[in-house]
């Protein structure tokens, strides 16, 4: 704060203000007097204002102080220490390339396909040739506007989530060279697209008998299990005989298997072990009779190989929905159902989500709230006592599939008294 005073000795008025963290005092050469020391004071507010601001010259307001040289030569040699102690930052691509083999040896082999896809495609054809500090906020927005126009499959336009997807990669790749380099990222501010949100459409109780009673034989307990565990299509492509506990009637969850190869779980939470019900129980041990001499995976190709998911999905569950006349929907669905269906039996949501592999009920509640009709039990015997209900209902005539019971459209309310009734 600068400070009107007078000088005993002289009488005059003089400056006391701090400047960079040392003391200054100019003399006004001005006697003490009601004119003089207003002159004075305004001369000194305009000093605190600009020191505030920064923008502040000792040369400007006091030329002839010996403290002009001692100010500007600091200031000069602070500029030279942050250019030299700043190194130059690199194009795009060339930090790209550095991330991308960093980050390298924590991706599974899928996921390094996509980036690397994603980067050679998209990214680094717009931002490649720029350096680091070159990138202002409004290229990225520019970019992700062009991305929104971009054809999809089937001609539509790409999706949000697609888009936050891209997005969310070159903000990674921008927020890391920038910290390094000591710039700031223009990416940090730009918040992601309102994503649609993902539609759950689960298979009824009926539906689910249809499907499983329809399908090639030698697929049966492959859907059985997938529509009454939940488990992702991953992990129940990777399960081996070694995972199963027919006497304790569990089953453990150490793998995935897909195109790429075997892997590791999605997260350490879906590593698990999980309770299976007598028809789960029972549809193994109808498949451990058409188990390949050798073969360790529970459900094969007839080489002895995983199930291929695209070859599944296209050439066995798709035709099924379509000889059915149900509505088109992913294989995904069936982990759905079993979701649905526990919850809606009264299973106690912690004990779901630990069936289904999450580590909490946040994504459960946030997901399949509707279909929460309480939360009593924990042990997976309401489940198995719904499907038994169900069980003994099967020799009754079967209904039109235009009737079925659809979980979907039902409240809370409607669905307890629908299933009291099984």
């Amino acid at each position: 704060m600068a400070k009107v005073r007078v000088r005993p000795e002289t009488g005059n008025l003089y400056l006391d203000f701090s400047f960079r963290g040392v003391r200054c005092r100019e003399q006004a050469a001005l006697a003490d007097c009601s004119k003089n020391r207003r002159t004075v004071e305004a001369l000194a507010t305009r000093i605190k204002r600009e020191i505030a601001k920064g923008t502040f010259s000792y040369r400007t307001f006091f030329p002839d102080s010996p403290r002009v040289a001692q100010f500007e030569q600091v200031a000069l040699e602070s500029v030279l220490s942050s250019t030299a102690a700043k190194p130059t930052a690199p194009l795009f691509s060339d930090f790209a390339q550095t991330w991308y083999r960093e980050s390298e040896p924590r991706w599974r082999p899928r996921h390094k396909k996509a980036i690397r896809a994603t980067l050679d495609a998209l990214i680094l054809p717009t931002f490649g040739s720029l350096q680091l500090e070159a990138i202002p906020r409004a290229a990225l927005l520019d970019f992700r506007a062009c991305l929104a126009q971009r054809k999809g499959h089937g001609g539509q336009t790409l999706s949000a989530k697609r888009n936050n997807k891209i997005m969310s990669l070159l903000r990674t790749i921008l927020n890391e060279g920038c910290d390094r380099y000591g710039l700031t990222s223009p990416g940090r501010s730009i918040k992601p697209l309102k994503q649609k949100r993902s539609e759950v459409q689960p298979f009824t109780l009926k539906e689910m008998d249809l499907l499983i009673a329809t399908v090639r034989a030698d697929y049966r307990p492959y859907l059985t299990l997938r529509l009454l565990t939940g488990l992702r299509t991953g992990e129940s492509d990777g399960l081996q005989w070694g995972d199963v506990n027919f006497d304790e009637g569990t089953l453990r969850i150490e793998r995935t298997v897909s195109r790429d190869g075997d892997g590791d779980t999605k997260t350490d939470g879906s590593r698990r072990t999980i309770q299976l019900v007598p028809t789960v129980l029972a549809a193994l041990q109808e498949q451990k009779k058409q188990a390949l001499p050798g073969c360790p995976w529970i459900f094969h190709t007839t080489r002895g190989k995983p199930i291929d998911v695209v070859n599944f999905t296209n050439r066995v569950w798709y035709p099924l929905l379509r000889l059915l006349d149900l509505k088109k929907r992913p294989p995904y669905q069936m982990r759905h159902t079993a979701a649905t269906l526990m919850l809606a039996s009264g299973e106690n949501p912690e004990w779901v989500a630990a069936t289904l592999g999450h580590t909490n009920t946040e994504m459960l509640f946030r997901v399949y709230s509707r279909f929460v009709p309480n939360l009593t039990r924990n042990d997976g015997r309401a489940f198995a006592g719904l499907l038994n209900s169900h069980q003994a209902e099967r020799e009754l005539p079967a209904q039109p599939l235009a009737a079925t019971v659809d979980l979907d459209a039902m409240s809370p309310e409607q669905l307890r008294a629908a299933l009291a009734q099984l």
